[in-house]
């Protein structure tokens, strides 16, 4: 009998380790992560998303969206979003992978410049890189100061508004270096084109 409980006895050890585990790291740990993150940094916690007046959900700060038409035709209105190899599909972040000298990406890249440089009226050599090249995850939200801007003239026009009045947006909309030094400023497009929308009422 003594050596049946000395038999069980590890078994039964690991079983009462086993439930106080479960309990402390999959529900206790998890709800005072959620709870810290709801207290802190709610909106982070929430997905960084966006709401109208009316709080529906128009997306999120952290994942980029498309202005096209169903054909993939930009529309001028709106400011457009840098390429996305995924589509812009949250469920499917992914970069083309494609080297610098791969045929199909110089291809793409010559096809982006004409049709940037069509749709705003500008010298391609004038077109910033980040209006040409898809981002690593394809999810980005930002594209550079020097792309919105150029964007500026066909937005104003499209929307019967004073060019300097959308100049003036878009330099309100430059976020600065995180930290103040680390990467480049930036403008978000999604936020861009709701103060936009709000702009022109």
């Amino acid at each position: 009998m003594a050596s049946t409980r000395g038999f069980a006895r590890p078994y039964w050890v690991a079983l009462r380790y086993m439930i106080v585990a479960t309990i402390a790291l999959g529900i206790v740990y998890p709800l005072a992560v959620l709870g810290v993150g709801q207290l802190v940094l709610p909106a982070q916690s929430n997905g960084s998303l966006v709401t109208n007046a009316d709080g529906s959900v128009l997306g999120s700060t952290l994942i980029g969206q498309s202005f096209t038409d169903a054909d993939g035709n930009a529309l001028p209105e709106w400011f457009q979003s840098r390429p996305s190899a995924a589509g812009y599909d949250a469920a499917g972040s992914v970069g083309s992978n494609f080297g610098p000298e791969n045929p199909d990406f110089l291809d793409a890249i010559a096809e982006r410049k004409a049709a940037i440089a069509e749709l705003e009226g500008v010298d391609p050599a004038d077109i910033p890189v980040d209006a040409l090249t898809a981002s690593g995850s394809g999810l980005d939200p930002h594209i550079s100061p020097q792309y919105a801007l150029l964007q500026v003239p066909r937005v104003a026009e499209a929307r019967g508004l004073e060019e300097s009045q959308v100049h003036d947006l878009v330099e309100a909309s430059i976020q600065g270096r995180d930290l103040g030094y680390l990467g480049n400023e930036t403008v978000n497009v999604l936020q861009l084109n709701i103060a936009l929308a709000q702009l022109a009422g």
